[in-house]
């Protein structure tokens, strides 16, 4: 099982520039570059760095990659159909995982529970306590095929967590996989960070997480 060090940096939580920039210099970043299926072998160059501050994790996601897919606007639709990067995470040990979706402008499906059937979507009160910023703008993209490059940085409040209130991410581990993915282009793919060992692409399998700890 991998682990991934998020590592506190000294931000304001809603400075997506600061946050951005502080992900940015840290010494490591965390390649999503697994290839579970056969079918499936086209790989993208995918990466992302972590840290947190007291309630927030802050990720970015780096992309370089051959076919270019932005067209979903709405939140919590398919974002996984365009040029998408993933954030699985469990949280506590009851079986209760979070999946955050995002395309390259910054469109967002948020949706928790047990399995992948029977999932919660999220209201408009918790898309807002995440934030993202990416490097292409926020207007829609048919796909386009050549050589693009973009990066996506996230907020994540932990009150969008149920339960207890988490005051400080600070010594905690939580359950996690990263994903990269395009349903829809050209030539779709599935990436992973930590290994799946599912017959088809299936990323809501909490079973193959890996480990984020927060230093």
């Amino acid at each position: 099982m991998k682990v991934v060090r998020a590592y506190r940096i000294d931000v304001e939580g809603h400075d997506l520039h600061e946050i951005r920039d502080a992900l940015s210099s840290l010494p490591e970043r965390h390649r999503i570059g697994i290839i579970n299926w056969d079918r499936y072998r086209y790989m993208p160059d995918v990466s992302f760095s972590a840290a947190y501050n007291r309630d927030l994790i802050f990720l970015r996601y780096y992309v370089r990659e051959n076919f270019f897919r932005a067209e979903n606007t709405v939140p919590c639709s398919k974002v996984y159909e365009d040029s998408c990067v993933e954030f699985f995470v469990a949280p506590g040990d009851d079986g209760y995982y979070y999946n955050f979706e995002f395309n390259a402008i910054g469109t967002c499906l948020i949706a928790s529970g047990t399995s992948r059937k029977g999932r919660k979507y999220a209201i408009v009160e918790e898309m807002a306590k995440v934030l993202r910023m990416g490097s292409v703008g926020t207007e829609p993209v048919i796909e386009k095929a050549g050589i693009f490059e973009w990066d996506l940085t996230v907020a994540i409040s932990t009150g969008i967590f149920q339960g207890p209130q988490i005051k400080d991410l600070g010594g905690r581990s939580f359950r996690v996989n990263f994903y990269k993915c395009g349903d829809r282009l050209r030539v779709p793919h599935y990436l992973t960070w930590n290994p799946v060992g599912t017959p088809a692409p299936d990323f809501h399998q909490p079973d193959f997480f890996g480990l984020m700890e927060f230093i």
